[in-house]
């Protein structure tokens, strides 16, 4: 990858700091809480130390659409500069996750394109870091958006098994992303047949695991799903998700505004086109319920994306088809 010129850290140095840690410990701190602006002086302080984290932290911050630092020019700079200083890191070095995010953050510019510095729209290029963060770095979000591009044959020959697959294995996981797009898929009957109570049962999970800046959208297919599910699919999805609530579930990690409190999601009011209420099916029940699964798709062994990811491994090299397994125990 040729790097990208890092930008200024002007007004790095005007702040007093202990030491490049102690302000990395407080512009993280700042970073969490939503200070954004205590955070910034802190953290350009300790990336101009060359503090890994610093890095990463202010490419977040710039990376932040709804902050008042947005730079996607300085974001792309700064996880262009992570992804090539540490691609070749160990998997379990504790900064390894972040690389993988880094390149799966590079991979979502790449594959767009970022006019205000020239860059051009390059699914390839975007495959190759959604590659090495899958594989190498087990990144579920890599894994989350290489299967989208699997199921289009976007930047990567079409594998819809492939994709189907690490749809299945990322639901299962309660990666919300990959329940709420597997669960459009299944209600619209597109690569898999039509399962409109599995549908609405899997997205009513994936509403309940999502996170803040993703939950606009989830949402978005959840009311679609609902508004057009007859009453008799909405019982079935009832007794599904009693069932899936506890298995495919991870809980978001809070958010938090200045006040140091929770925040409250602010969604809106929903509603059917003929006004019904869009209602939340509950994600837990004391009720017993027969064991529901995952609708069953083929499964491969790819790169180990679903357990210890292996070493980085020339991913130029024409790759041979995967071999398919037993169907998953679900």
């Amino acid at each position: 990858m040729a790097l990208t010129v890092l930008p200024a850290v002007a007004g790095a140095q005007s702040a007093s700091f202990n030491s490049p840690r102690e302000a990395l410990r407080q512009g993280v701190s700042a970073y969490q809480g939503g200070y954004y602006e205590l955070a910034m002086p802190a953290l350009r302080f300790a990336a101009a130390k060359d503090e890994f984290m610093a890095s990463y932290y202010l490419a977040k911050i710039y990376q932040d659409n709804t902050g008042p630092y947005t730079d996607h020019a300085k974001a792309y700079a700064l996880f262009e500069k992570i992804a090539d200083d540490h691609l070749d890191a160990d998997p379990d070095d504790p900064r390894a996750q972040y690389v993988g995010k880094a390149l799966t953050a590079l991979a979502g510019y790449v594959l767009r394109g970022l006019p205000e510095i020239g860059l051009q729209p390059d699914a390839e290029r975007a495959v190759f870091y959604l590659k090495n963060a899958s594989t190498t770095f087990n990144d579920e979000d890599a894994q989350f958006e290489l299967a989208k591009l699997q199921l289009k044959g976007e930047g990567v020959e079409t594998n819809v098994p492939l994709g189907r697959h690490w749809l299945s294995v990322l639901s299962q996981n309660g990666h919300a992303g990959a329940q709420a797009f597997f669960a459009d898929l299944l209600w619209r009957g597109k690569h898999v047949e039509p399962d409109p109570p599995r549908a609405l049962a899997l997205i009513a999970v994936a509403v309940d695991n999502a996170q803040p800046q993703d939950a606009m959208w989830i949402e978005d297919i959840y009311q679609n799903i609902f508004c057009g599910a007859a009453e008799g699919t909405r019982k079935q999805a009832t007794g599904i998700v009693a069932q899936w609530g506890n298995r495919y579930g991870r809980k978001p990690t809070a958010s938090y505004d200045r006040s140091g409190l929770p925040q409250l999601t602010a969604a809106p009011v929903r509603t059917c086109r003929n006004g019904e209420p869009v209602d939340m099916i509950p994600t837990t029940t004391h009720a017993t319920v027969p064991t529901q699964r995952l609708p069953a798709v083929q499964t491969f062994d790819y790169g180990r994306m679903d357990g210890a990811p292996p070493k980085l491994r020339d991913i130029n090299a024409p790759a041979s088809a995967p071999e398919p397994l037993a169907p998953m125990e679900r």
